[in-house]
């Protein structure tokens, strides 16, 4: 099953960064791509959630799983329904050097092995671009959202 790993150096504390990472009905306002996510089911530690993304301008559509480990600053999600067969993975957050080190994991597989070796390379790049750019945007907001007690102390 083909794998991307994505990860990002975020300046914000671990916790900050984790915490909006848990947050994902915000993803639309910061993620460029993420149209809408939407929480069906929430029990404790785990939510059941619709996701709208674009990609490549074509909206793709699935409900996921996500189950979220506050000591560990982890969170494992896996598709419940959707156009692959197979999305799971996990997000990792760990603080090292005044800084955290976000990873992102996501194991793929569209379940039709002919379409897979006809545009695997190009599908494997577009989940890697994805990945990506939610890391780049969480990052954007995970700095944003530590800077704002410095502007108030300041002000």
């Amino acid at each position: 099953m083909p794998y991307v790993e994505c990860t990002i150096v975020v300046h914000a504390p671990a916790r900050v960064v984790y915490e909006l990472a848990k947050d994902q009905e915000r993803f639309p306002e910061f993620m460029p791509d993420v149209e809408l996510v939407t929480v069906l089911e929430r029990h404790g530690d785990r939510i059941v959630s619709r996701w709208k993304t674009l990609v490549e301008e074509a909206p793709i559509e699935w409900v996921e799983e996500d189950v979220f480990d506050d000591a560990a600053l982890r969170v494992d999600y896996k598709l419940l329904e959707g156009d692959l067969d197979t999305f799971e993975g996990a997000w990792t957050f760990e603080e090292r050097d005044g800084a955290t080190f976000v990873k992102l994991g996501i194991d793929y597989d569209f379940g039709v092995p002919t379409l897979a070796e006809l545009i695997g390379p190009t599908l494997h790049k577009k989940v890697r671009e994805n990945g990506e750019m939610m890391l780049a945007a969480l990052k954007r907001e995970a700095e944003a959202q530590s800077r704002v007690p410095e502007r108030r102390r300041t002000a």
